[in-house]
């Protein structure tokens, strides 16, 4: 039987793009096992951080190094944008391992709709729903799924005259109090996320996330929380993985404590009463469908031992891939080997395209 032609595509117009070459070399260390080798032929292409596409030796050269190529921030020619290196049009199925902006918000999944074949993780509507934190805190209200207390705000409402910023102020103060926590509503790996605790670190914080995007989220912080999350594989009829749990010496899990090797630490299983990950992963499955997600996701979780309660955080639909990165090892502690699920991705992406 012919090889399925797999086009690895990693890189991006984000502030993740280096995250996605470590997500993307450690796919390619997968899809190179006897098992998948036997079944696969990979195809690397490179988006660089302006945007155009390398294939061939160029993106394998990267893929290789671990090492983003260096360029402006938009092509010289333009019309570069619009090219596709050679070798794309003979893609059987496409593996995007894009994290952040132009790579899990729907904007890649709808061009690759277009070009009308397969690829791993969700369609357009699961992508974008999933990326945009307002959309997504809609989403799981309507789905009645618990969420932390949280206040949307617009870039306008920050960056306005002194009186409507006072008054932006003293709303988030009278509703949610401190701590709480500023997000902008698009990005991942907790890009632009601050805690604040004062006046005056809301005001730096609102700031600051202002000009990651125009539309942001103000969230209550929660005393004696534990982080969990739970993997979610499937397409139809989806399956959750075990529990695991997040623990770190930082403020928050900020960007530097995700990347930082021993700044955080993974239990998995997290120890946690049986109901209790029975409900987590009840939720997972439903904030999955809710979004409509395809393929993969992972599910982030509040939980307050005290009180018993759960909160869902968010959902990530291309959740980070490396060796080391929690999808993959909460899968791994679930039965299902790293190259095992790259398999079962790029099978799930066929039968969801045929269907």
């Amino acid at each position: 039987m012919a090889k399925q032609r797999v086009g690895l595509l990693f890189g991006g117009r984000s502030g993740e793009h280096d995250v996605s070459v470590t997500s993307a070399r450690a796919v390619a260390a997968a899809l190179a096992e006897p098992s998948n080798q036997a079944k696969y032929e990979v195809s690397p292409f490179y988006i660089r951080k302006d945007g155009v596409w390398l294939g061939g030796a160029e993106a394998k050269t990267v893929l290789d190094s671990g090492q983003a190529i260096a360029c402006e921030d938009t092509p010289s020619d333009k019309s570069d944008l619009w090219q596709f290196p050679a070798g794309a049009a003979d893609i059987d199925v496409w593996h995007p391992v894009l994290h952040g902006p132009n790579g899990e918000d729907g904007t890649i999944q709808g061009l690759l709709q277009l070009m009308q074949v397969p690829f791993v993780g969700s369609n357009v509507l699961g992508s974008s729903a999933g990326m945009d934190k307002t959309v997504m805190r809609m989403v799981f209200k309507q789905a009645g799924l618990p969420q932390v207390n949280y206040l949307d705000v617009d870039r306008a409402e920050v960056w306005s005259d002194p009186c409507r910023f006072k008054s932006l102020i003293e709303k988030v103060e009278a509703e949610l109090g401190y701590p709480c926590f500023v997000k902008p509503a698009n990005l991942g790996s907790s890009v632009g996320i601050a805690k604040a605790k004062t006046e005056k670190e809301l005001s730096e914080a609102l700031d600051a996330a202002a000009g990651f995007d125009r539309r942001l989220m103000v969230e209550a912080g929660l005393n004696d929380m534990r982080e969990v999350e739970c993997a979610v594989l499937g397409n139809d009829f989806p399956k959750a993985s075990v529990v695991g749990e997040i623990t770190y010496d930082a403020e928050f899990y900020d960007y530097e404590t995700k990347y930082t090797d021993g700044r955080a630490q993974l239990i998995i299983p997290a120890k946690l009463p049986q109901e209790v990950v029975s409900r987590i992963q009840e939720m997972a499955i439903a904030a999955f469908k809710a979004v409509d997600a395809a393929g993969l996701s992972r599910v982030d979780f509040f939980y307050v031992e005290s009180t018993g309660e759960l909160f869902i955080n968010e959902i990530n639909t291309l959740p980070g891939f490396t060796a080391l990165s929690m999808y993959p090892q909460l899968w791994a502690a679930s039965g299902v080997p790293y190259a095992e699920l790259v398999d079962k991705l790029i099978q799930l992406a066929l039968e969801r395209h045929a269907s």
